[in-house]
C-alpha cells in the first residue's frame, strides 16, 4: 500500500468542528435536518460552459437547471487538479494530491491509492451515523498491489476499507480496462467461463487490438492512442482477456450506474445516507444510449451531456417520490475542466459549432490555465439553501470534507484532512466569505495560486501544448506568470511589472507546500 508523504505529519491537525445549528424541520424525513442526506453528483470532464444554467446555448440541461433553480450555483468553484485521479483524491481525503506520490492518472490495475488509514469523507459520515455508498467511476485504484490483482476473486482492498458500506463502481475510466463493474470488492455478474486477465504491459496471445484489428471497431475508432484491447467494438487503454457476461456495454453504463444509485437511496431512505455518485459522462469513449443519440447538434459529446442531465433528473425524481428532497443536500460538480478530442474519433471538435465547453476560460482539462480546474458547482438543499442564487465566492472542493463535518457535528481526528477547511457558510449561502486562495494543479504537477483578484502560475519548462493528442495549452512557461482575474482570458502576464505581487503569491504557495496552516483551523 502507498503511504502519505512526510509532509502529512507537518500539517496541523484538523480542529474539532461544532455543528452548524438547527434548520427548519423536514416533515417528510425520519431524521434530523441537522443531518441531511448528502448526495454528491460528480460528472467527468464537464466544463463550466457545458450547462444551460451557465449560459450554454448549444445544449439543454433542464434537470440540472432545475437543480440550480432549487439552490445556488457557483462561478468561482475549483477542483484541486485538472485531471480526475488527483482531483477525486483531494475531494475524498481533504488533502492536496501532490502531498502523496502516485496520485497521477491511475491505470485500471492500480493498487488502492488512498491509504486505508486515511479518514475519508465516507469514513467521517459513516462515523456520524450515515449509510455510505459509492456508485460510478472510481479511478483511485483497487487491491493491495499494482498489477497483481486477481480479478476473479474478492479484492483484498476496496472501498469498504475507506468507509463505504456499499459500492458499485468502474475500476477506472470507460476507456481503460478492466471493462467490468466491481460490486463490494468483486466483479459484478462474474462469468466463471471467462476468467479475467489484465495487463498494462503486453497483450495476451491471440487477443485482437484496435491497432492490429481496426475492422473490429464497429462502435468507435481512436483518434490517438486508445488502440489496445477491444470491448464492445471500442478499443481501450490497456490489455484485457475474458470477462464474458460481466463485460459492460458502453451504451448501458449510465442506466446501470443510475439504477444502482437509486437502489441505494431506496434501501437507505429511513436513515441518513451519503451517496457518492460519479458518472462516466462526459468522459471518453462517448457512446450514450440510443435514446440520447442524435439529440444534440454537437454529436456524441453533446448527447453525453444530455445523458448526464437525464441521470441527474432520475436522482431528483427518486428523492422527490420518496419525500426526501427537502432534507437532501445535493452537490453537483465536475472533477476537472472539459476536453474535446481525448482519444476517439467522435467528431466532438468538428461539431462544436461555436460552443465553448470551458466558457470564457483559457485552457481545458490537463492545463494550468483556469479551464483546467474551474468547474461548474451547484449546491441545493431546500431545507438549508435559498433558491435561485448565484455566488461568485472563491471555493474549493477540498473543503467539502471539513464543511460536511461541521454540518453533521462529526469530529475529525488529528492530522486528517489537512487541507480541508470549514467553509460551510459560504457553500450554503449563509456567509459571504471567500477562501483566501485556492491551489490548482495541472497534469504535469505544475501548481498555481489563485486569489479572488490574481493568479500566479509557477515556472515550468515543459511544452506549450499537450503532446499526446489533445489540442490543449498546458500553461507551461519558463517565466513566472501573473494574471488579473478580472481579465478572464489570462492573456496579459503582469509578473515582470508586479514583482511584489508575484513574491506574495509565491510565499503562499511555499507555505502551503511546507504544510503551514495559513487559514486557521
Amino acid at each position: 500500500m502507498k503511504h502519505f508523504s512526510p509532509l502529512w505529519s507537518l500539517v496541523p491537525g484538523a480542529a474539532l468542528i461544532a455543528g452548524c445549528g438547527s434548520q427548519p424541520k423536514d416533515k417528510t424525513s425520519e431524521h434530523s435536518p441537522q443531518k441531511p442526506n448528502v448526495v454528491y453528483l460528480i460528472a467527468d470532464d464537464l466544463g463550466i460552459g457545458d450547462l444551460s444554467c451557465y449560459g450554454a446555448t448549444k445544449v439543454s440541461t433542464p434537470n440540472i437547471d432545475r437543480l440550480a433553480g432549487q439552490g445556488m450555483q457557483f462561478t468561482n468553484a475549483y477542483a484541486t487538479s485538472s485531471t480526475s485521479t488527483p482531483s477525486r483524491f483531494g475531494l475524498l481525503t481533504g488533502m492536496y494530491p501532490w502531498r502523496q506520490k502516485n496520485t497521477g492518472i491511475a491505470p485500471g490495475n492500480s493498487e488502492l491509492i488512498i491509504d486505508t488509514a486515511c479518514v475519508t469523507m465516507a469514513d467521517m459520515l459513516k462515523d456520524a451515523g450515515y449509510a455510505t455508498g459509492a456508485v460510478g467511476k472510481w479511478h483511485l485504484g483497487l487491491g493491495d498491489q499494482t498489477a497483481t490483482q486477481d480479478w476473479n476473486a474478492p479484492l483484498p482492498c476496496a472501498l469498504g476499507d475507506l468507509g463505504f458500506d456499499y459500492h458499485y463502481i468502474m475500476a477506472a475510466t470507460a476507456d481503460r480496462v478492466p471493462c467490468v463493474y466491481i460490486e463490494n470488492g468483486k466483479v459484478a455478474n462474474y462469468d466463471p467461463s471467462a476468467p479475467i486477465e489484465v495487463s498494462y504491459q503486453k497483450n495476451f496471445e491471440g487477443e485482437p487490438t484496435g491497432k492490429s484489428n481496426p475492422e473490429l471497431l464497429y462502435n468507435l475508432k481512436p483518434s490517438h492512442g486508445h488502440d489496445m484491447s477491444i470491448v464492445n467494438g471500442i478499443s481501450r487503454i490497456g490489455f484485457m482477456k475474458g470477462g464474458g457476461k460481466a463485460l459492460w456495454k458502453d451504451e448501458n453504463i449510465a442506466d446501470s450506474l443510475t439504477t444502482h444509485a437509486i437502489q441505494f437511496i431506496e434501501e437507505n431512505q429511513n436513515k441518513p445516507f451519503f451517496l457518492y455518485f460519479a458518472t462516466n459522462d462526459v468522459h471518453v469513449p462517448r457512446f450514450p444510449h440510443d435514446r440520447f443519440r442524435g439529440k444534440n447538434p454537437m454529436g456524441l459529446r453533446g448527447d453525453a451531456i444530455v445523458q448526464f442531465d437525464y441521470c441527474v433528473g432520475e436522482i431528483l425524481n427518486t428523492l422527490e417520490k420518496l419525500g426526501l428532497r427537502e432534507n437532501t443536500l445535493i452537490i453537483l460538480s465536475s472533477d476537472n475542466g472539459p476536453v474535446v478530442d481525448d482519444g476517439y474519433d467522435d467528431k466532438a471538435e468538428e461539431l462544436l459549432n461555436g460552443h465553448s465547453p470551458a466558457g470564457p476560460l483559457r485552457g481545458n482539462k490537463y492545463s494550468a490555465f483556469e479551464g483546467g480546474t474551474r468547474i461548474p458547482a451547484i449546491v441545493s438543499w431546500p431545507a438549508g439553501v435559498k433558491k435561485g442564487m448565484t455566488s461568485d465566492l472563491l471555493v474549493s472542493q477540498v473543503d467539502w470534507l471539513a464543511s460536511l463535518a461541521s454540518l453533521t457535528g462529526a469530529t475529525m481526528p488529528k492530522n486528517t484532512a489537512p487541507d480541508s477547511y470549514n467553509y460551510l457558510g459560504s457553500w450554503l449561502g449563509k456567509e459571504k466569505t471567500d477562501r483566501p486562495w485556492v491551489i490548482e494543479q495541472a497534469s504535469n504537477h505544475t501548481l498555481s495560486v489563485r486569489t479572488k483578484d490574481w493568479k500566479y502560475i509557477e515556472p515550468n519548462d515543459g511544452p506549450k501544448m499537450i503532446q499526446w493528442g489533445p489540442k490543449i495549452e498546458t500553461g507551461n512557461s519558463k517565466e513566472p506568470q501573473l494574471y488579473k482575474m478580472k481579465e478572464v482570458k489570462e492573456v496579459t502576464n503582469y509578473a515582470k511589472n508586479m514583482p511584489e505581487k508575484v513574491a506574495e503569491l509565491q510565499s503562499i504557495l511555499q507555505s502551503v507546500r511546507e504544510g503551514k496552516d495559513l487559514i486557521g483551523k
